[in-house]
């Protein structure tokens, strides 16, 4: 896969507000077609809808490797907010430009375009068809190859505390041949959790260590190294795991984890679960997400990989503000898993560079 796309959004809305679409496609630098996806979003204005398109594009192109893009658009309004020419003043959009500029800074370049509708014609089109559909629509054509890591295949060791469901996902972009990666490892810290039957469901073997089998946090800890080691793993994989662990020298930089927020705001020892999400909502916070980081022996700390947002309506709850962050998570861990198997992750300090 290309690491250089060109995309192409357009949205639009019947009505202002009205029934509204979005639309994109995204070629590779060749001019191969790799995507092409209408999105029907129901009531919503014209702003709104090519947001959306270059909010999906930038997550779509995201997931395919991608970090150099040119994205074209005959929004000129769109364009000039994105450069900082103009100021966003509808709450409609705010969250949605925040996340487009969220996802544009995790790329190495990307430039958004102005063009003329003339010129946009597959994504206008994508859109006039999910309007008169009032449904999504996918026109990716089926000979595209799935964006999966070249070279070696990737071992991985998942420590979890509670359902795998993050365990689930990265299981099902592997088996989608999205990610060039094998699990090697589940370990639990605690023995009557869903996550021990969901792996050995998939066919895992789930090894439970529970911390307070031991007499101290070391010999916790070189119990876990112990496991991971015997497993050969060369990435480890913290899925709603729960417990302080002593990471040795050697997996410094090779252990991650996935927390439910935007690091370091709602972290540290107890900011996990829900509490995190109604954290966020006590805060009244207009925009949430999750981070993917290093971690260090310290409770959420450690150099952030990626990051992606979403944002808070006025009338979520810790239920639904949780179902929606956790649709950035099952995007970004595997993102960054990505990444590291391609070695594109730089540490330097506490900074992740990507190369």
């Amino acid at each position: 896969m290309s690491a250089k796309l060109i995309v192409h959004t357009d949205g639009g809305s019947r009505g202002n507000p009205g029934p509204a679409a979005a639309g994109l496609v995204i070629d590779d630098a060749d001019g191969r077609r790799l995507a092409a996806r209408g999105f029907f979003l129901g009531e919503a204005t014209n702003n709104v809808a090519e947001y959306t398109a270059l909010v999906k594009a930038l997550e779509i192109a995201a997931e395919m490797g991608a970090d150099q893009l040119t994205v074209y658009t005959d929004s000129e309004l769109m364009v000039r907010q994105m450069a900082g020419r103009y100021k966003v003043k509808s709450e409609s959009i705010r969250p949605l430009f925040e996340q487009a500029q969220h996802l544009r800074k995790g790329l190495a370049h990307c430039d958004i375009v102005h063009v003329r509708r003339e010129k946009n014609k597959d994504a206008d089109r994508l859109v006039n068809q999910a309007l008169d559909a009032e449904a999504d629509l996918d026109e990716t054509p089926a000979s595209v190859e799935p964006a999966t890591a070249g070279g070696k295949c990737l071992r991985l060791g998942v420590l979890l505390s509670g359902g795998g469901r993050t365990m689930l996902n990265i299981l099902e972009e592997i088996e989608q041949h999205r990610l060039n990666a094998e699990i090697v490892s589940v370990v639990s810290s605690r023995s009557t959790v869903a996550g021990v039957k969901r792996a050995q469901d998939a066919g895992l073997d789930a090894e439970v260590i529970r911390k307070k089998d031991y007499a101290d946090i070391d010999a916790f800890s070189e119990r876990l190294a112990a496991q991971l080691e015997a497993a050969q793993v060369d990435l480890v994989v913290q899925a709603g795991w729960l417990c302080l662990w002593k990471i040795p020298p050697q997996y410094e930089n090779r252990v991650m984890n996935i927390h439910p927020a935007l690091l370091p705001s709602f972290g540290g020892q107890g900011m996990w679960g829900h509490h995190v999400h109604e954290a966020v909502l006590a805060a009244g916070c207009k925009v949430s997400g999750c981070t993917v980081h290093f971690c260090t022996n310290e409770y959420d700390s450690g150099p952030i990989i990626v990051q992606r947002t979403c944002p808070v309506q006025d009338d979520d709850t810790a239920d639904t503000l949780a179902a929606r962050v956790f649709e950035q998570e099952c995007i970004a861990y595997p993102q960054a898993i990505r990444w590291f198997g391609e070695g594109r992750l730089r540490v330097e300090g506490n900074r992740v560079r990507t190369g």
